[in-house]
């Protein structure tokens, strides 16, 4: 008789035990069907979005009940995408900044990526100093003659405000400038033909003759003639030994109340997968 009773308490010991287990199982089990599955909306930096865009295709490939849907409108709207919450990523390719910070409760840098300077294939000017690139922007320079080119009026081409590219651009090159209070001043010239996008800039720069603009290193190509800049051309290993100066990180940021599924997809992105995709998209790996 006693016998049957320990049986039986062991039975339900075994019983309770096995119930436990299965309840822990069960939770990691429901936080990976999380991240495997639903939606994730990223919105911001244009110079980022074809990189997030060439990530998702891959990640998704890899998760098909996980939607990643990838928006632009510059890195100002990815910090305000987070703030309003109708993005669960925001993408920015430049640092964030002080008075942003409140908004961020995490940022990933995923890449790293020079800014080039670009212009027109009919140019002859090759080479051009911060300052030179500097005075351009602010208007104090408008002849290609001044910077050993043709005689011939230059056309400034520039990203919109709020734009990142254009923020590490302005900011690099001394066109954006702080007064004795810190506050900043984008002196860039009213007369630039300001455009929204990576691609419209390249693809101005292209049909506008004597033109000079700046554009992401992934978005180079023989439609535009790249310049160097203090005698250092805009390639890779110059952004990584750091010989050239005008370079800004790609990151992601999110607010406190990220999701399983974009916690997921930003560890891919910077995991070796998401690294690779980085190279062979043009951009610097940072993993």
């Amino acid at each position: 008789m006693k016998k049957k009773v320990l049986t039986g308490l062991l039975a339900a010991t075994v019983l309770i035990a096995s119930l436990g287990m299965a309840g822990c199982g069960s939770g990691g089990d429901e936080k990976d069907a999380a991240a495997n599955k639903g939606s994730v909306v990223i919105a911001g930096s244009t110079s980022v979005q074809p990189l997030s865009e060439a990530m998702a295709e891959v990640y998704m490939d890899s998760n098909p009940d996980v939607t990643v849907e990838v928006q632009g409108g510059g890195s100002g709207q990815g910090i305000k995408s987070i703030e309003e919450k109708i993005a669960d990523i925001g993408s920015l390719s430049r640092e964030v900044k002080d008075e942003e910070k409140a908004s961020v409760a995490e940022e990933v840098v995923i890449a790293k990526d020079g800014v080039a300077v670009v212009v027109n294939k009919e140019v002859k000017t090759d080479d051009l100093t911060l300052e030179q690139i500097k005075n351009i922007y602010t208007g104090k320079i408008t002849n290609w003659k001044d910077v050993g080119g043709d005689d011939k009026p230059i056309t400034v081409v520039s990203r919109e405000e709020g734009s990142g590219t254009r923020g590490a651009f302005t900011e690099i090159t001394g066109v954006l400038e702080k007064d004795d209070a810190g506050k900043e001043s984008d002196k860039t010239t009213k007369d630039a033909l300001v455009q929204p996008s990576t691609g419209a800039v390249k693809k101005t720069v292209a049909s506008t003759p004597d033109s000079i603009g700046y554009v992401s290193l992934g978005a180079l190509d023989d439609s535009i003639k790249t310049i160097k800049v203090e005698g250092t051309e805009a390639t890779v290993d110059n952004v990584l030994s750091g010989d050239y100066k005008i370079q800004r990180p790609f990151v992601y940021v999110v607010n406190s109340e990220m999701s399983d599924a974009a916690k997921a997809f930003i560890d891919f992105a910077k995991g070796a997968e998401g690294q690779k995709i980085v190279e062979e998209n043009g951009f610097i790996p940072v993993n």
